[in-house]
Parts: structure tokens; sequence; C-alpha cells
């Protein structure tokens, strides 16, 4: 990515989490990013336009987590652990971030390039389940792609509610994370021992 353009994203992402986004200003942006305003809209249209290459970074930094994390030659069960709890670390460490970027894509005409910006880490879950498929550890039966976005989306959205929408307990979490391992397994017809 582009020095301007990564400096504009990273102000954003500053500036928005400490104002809000009705009380940030494109000009309170550059300023972070010690740019000219109209630098900003050579890459952005808008305050809101920032949204998605928001979304990218932080998909970004999810897909580094897991792929620096997830063992691509262990056994499906252990890949499973370590993606949900390295999901519900990123979510406890950026839920601000998580929460910033859904209202803001909320509020937009953005939140349509969602499934675009989430591609490379459906393609990631993708290969994953592939490659646990042909070594007889999943159902056959199961498409991959089709399996990738379901379990992306139930293993966010149960992290989401741990830590956007509930009080954060850690206990509360760790139960979560079990029920969900457990849940995923059967759903993928991993045998249980």
């Amino acid at each position: 990515m582009e020095d301007k353009k990564a400096r504009i994203i990273q102000a954003a992402i500053e500036v928005l989490s400490s104002k809000g986004i009705e009380k940030t200003k494109v000009s309170d942006i550059v300023k972070r990013a010690g740019i000219a305003q109209g630098t900003f809209y050579l890459y952005f249209p808008s305050k809101l336009a920032v949204m998605p290459s928001i979304a990218e970074v932080m998909v970004q930094k999810t897909l580094s987590y897991l792929e620096k994390n997830v063992d691509p030659e262990a056994a499906i069960q252990e890949q499973l652990q370590v993606l949900i709890r390295t999901v519900f670390q990123l979510q406890n460490e950026e839920r601000e971030k998580t929460a910033l970027l859904f209202a803001g894509l909320a509020s937009s005409e953005y939140l349509k390039e969602w499934e675009s910006i989430y591609a490379p880490y459906y393609k990631w879950m993708s290969t994953l389940l592939g490659k646990a498929q042909a070594r007889g550890t999943i159902r056959s039966s199961l498409d991959v792609n089709r399996t990738a976005r379901l379990l992306i989306g139930i293993i966010e959205s149960a992290a989401e509610q741990i830590y956007l929408y509930d009080q954060i307990d850690e206990m509360e979490a760790k139960v979560q994370t079990d029920e969900l391992y457990t849940f995923i397994k059967h759903a993928l017809g991993i045998e249980v021992l």
C-alpha cells in the first residue's frame, strides 16, 4: 500500500476512534496524517470512504495472525482451537476498532464491499478446510467455500457477542470458545473422542 494512503488510513483509525464518526472531520484526519487535505481526496471522496480500507487492514491483521499461529500441518482439531482463540484474542484487542468499523460501514454505502474485503480470509479458510477434507478428517459432503463463510461468520459473531455486546468476562469467553469448538467439530463431522 502506498505510504500516503497507509498514513491516511492509520490516521483515520486513530482520529475516528478518539473522536467518533460524527465529530471527526477530514481536516482532523489529514492533520494527524501530516498531509494536505487535497491529498486525502486523491484517495478517498469522504471520511466514510476510508471505512473499507480500515476493514481491509483489520482483515489483513487477522490473516497475518492466523498464518503465524495456525500450523498448516497440524490436525484440523488443533487448527480450529488456535483459530478460535486467535479470533477471540483479536476481537478483544480490537473491539473499539470493530465497533467503529461497524458503525462507519452501516452508515454508508460501503457495506456492500464487505464480501470482497473478506475474500482473502474466505480463501484462507477454504484452503484449510479443503486440506482437512482431502485428509478425510471432515465430512466429504461439505462445500468448503460455503462452510468457510459460515465458520468465519459464526466465530466472529461469537467473539463480538463477548467483547462488543456483553460485559467482558474471561470465564464466559473461555466457556464460549469451548462450546463453539464443540459445535464446529460436530458440524464438520470431526470424530468426537
